[in-house]
């Protein structure tokens, strides 16, 4: 196979795949466990670059079946600080080294997952609706999307705390990753974490990515969420774990 993957890690990417599509219809966050078994795949620069056309895949999806519900005046005010937040990140990953950012990888995702849990813990359905919590929120989630493509918990919180409901929350989030996941592209392709070999790697796995979307609209309903988010977010700490301490 090319980029001398074996097959195990075709495996890898088949349920990367399939979890990229389904976090983007289906339950958000699940990033936080497919970045990491990303980098099982690759090293940890390419990995991130290798998982955003998937991504885009998922978006396209995501986009069409939720566009619709979105609410573009609590996007609006988020995307210029998203771009600001951007710029340290690339600046980063042209300097890092796939060894230093392995750990960083595992600690974003750790990090985001405390977020993630004090958001549970504290219920944290309200926040300051001001100019500055969205820049706060827009600088950290346009920094942890660049840099391991980990935003979900950023966003969660953000919009959850703009009171939206279910569908609203979905169609918003949709274009929100659609639009910032379409402007890294050609920084990635210009710092080389993506180039033919993993374009063809996505070739490949794009239509479990697909396969993984239909699912999400299909089996959401009967899905109990709350111990599906628990297994997702214990798998996450395991991985995130493992990057950080191997």
């Amino acid at each position: 196979m090319d980029m001398g993957l074996a097959p195990q890690k075709y495996l890898i990417g088949i349920v990367v795949a399939l979890l990229v599509g389904f976090s983007k219809t289906g339950i958000p966050n699940i990033g936080m466990l497919y970045v990491p078994l990303m980098a099982e795949m690759f090293p940890a620069r390419q990995s991130v670059g290798a998982l955003l056309p998937l991504l885009i895949v998922g978006d396209v999806f995501a986009v069409y079946y939720y566009k619709r519900h979105a609410q573009w005046k609590h996007l609006r005010p988020l995307l210029p600080f998203v771009y600001m937040g951007m710029v340290p990140a690339l600046i980063l990953l042209r300097h890092i080294k796939d060894a230093q950012l392995r750990p960083v990888l595992g600690a974003i995702v750790g990090g985001l997952l405390v977020v993630e849990l004090a958001r549970r813990k504290f219920q944290w359905t309200n926040a300051p609706h001001t100019w500055w919590f969205a820049a706060i929120m827009g600088v950290l989630a346009g920094f942890a999307t660049t840099v391991g493509n980990v935003a979900g918990s950023v966003m969660t919180v953000y919009l959850i705390s703009r009171g939206l409901p279910k569908e609203n929350f979905m169609g918003t989030s949709a274009w929100y990753y659609m639009i910032v996941n379409v402007s890294k592209f050609p920084f990635f392709y210009s710092l080389g974490m993506i180039n033919a070999e993993t374009l063809h790697v996505n070739l490949i796995l794009a239509p479990f990515a697909i396969a993984g979307a239909l699912a999400g609209v299909r089996i959401l309903p009967y899905i109990p969420q709350k111990t599906f988010n628990a297994l997702m977010l214990a798998l996450a700490a395991i991985a995130a774990a493992r990057m950080i301490l191997f």
